[in-house]
């Protein structure tokens, strides 16, 4: 894990700035598979009691999310040194865009550390079992802050947790191509960054949206002034349920998702 830390350090600091009640059931498959008691060490919270089929997603901020398994699995996505889980996760992903999504010095007791990108160039696969969970990513390409290309230097993690497969697109820059889509293959639901701006503006993020077809989308990465009631002004218009969460955490479970494609709209809740 040391060795894994340190790679890190040496390897970033080369990156150059570069309500929800009325759901009903959706019938159809995960393609996603039940793997199979992690004792947790004094977290800052009490535990949620989850069901076998239950996954609970917190809002962190900006483009970190906490996914907690049945088993007490804790993982951060995008985990970087401005918003962090009150508890260590079991697992945390990272981008390479920029330093809101990844850390230099990242907790040393995180057990495993997934980067999104791979720090001497070329592809970086991942396809990690943990208790219950299954992580694995597809890299995409980002757009330097020189308008440049950088290859591969950002990750779609798809994490299969409870018969659920959730897609986390990180700082995507382009649309899909099909064997992104075909390598994705079903996702329930998507963690989307709308900012309109840094990412992908709204014509494009649409259609990756309705290439990929989840039951619900979960947008994040919205600090832009504006871009979270654009995207759901576009979403309603695109024929997308708008929810607004109650709080910052939901426990998801498939015979729940929405029969409508839904967005739901979690403020930041810090960890």
């Amino acid at each position: 894990m040391r060795n894994a830390i340190q790679f890190l350090k040496v390897a970033c600091f080369g990156i150059v700035a570069f309500a929800f009640g009325a759901l009903v059931t959706k019938t159809a498959e995960a393609s996603c598979q039940l793997v199979a008691d992690r004792g947790s060490s004094a977290p800052h919270r009490v535990q949620v009691a989850l069901k076998p089929n239950e996954v609970q997603i917190r809002y962190i901020g900006h483009s970190t999310f906490e996914l907690t398994t049945p088993n007490g699995v804790r993982i951060a996505t995008d985990y970087n040194d401005s918003h962090r889980p009150f508890d260590t996760p079991t697992v945390a992903t990272m981008n390479g865009a920029h330093s809101t999504h990844f850390s230099l010095n990242p907790d040393p007791d995180i057990d495993h550390i997934l980067l999104g990108w791979n720090p001497e160039g070329g592809p970086i696969d991942h396809d990690l079992t943990v208790e219950d969970a299954r992580i694995r990513n597809i890299q995409t390409n980002i757009r330097g802050w020189d308008g440049t290309s950088r290859k591969l230097g950002n990750s779609i993690f798809v994490f299969e947790i409870a018969d659920l497969c959730i897609a986390h697109l990180g700082h995507l820059h382009h649309q899909l191509t099909q064997e992104d889509l075909t390598r994705l293959g079903q996702i329930d639901i998507v963690l989307a960054a709308i900012d309109n701006s840094s990412t992908l503006k709204l014509n494009s993020l649409m259609k990756v949206l309705d290439d990929i077809g989840p039951a619900m989308v979960f947008p994040m990465h919205f600090h832009f002034h504006g871009s979270l009631e654009a995207f759901s002004a576009r979403a309603l218009a695109e024929g997308y349920s708008v929810v607004a969460a109650p709080e910052a955490k939901l426990i998801a479970r498939r015979d729940a998702l929405p029969s409508e494609k839904t967005v739901y709209v979690m403020m930041p809740g810090g960890g």
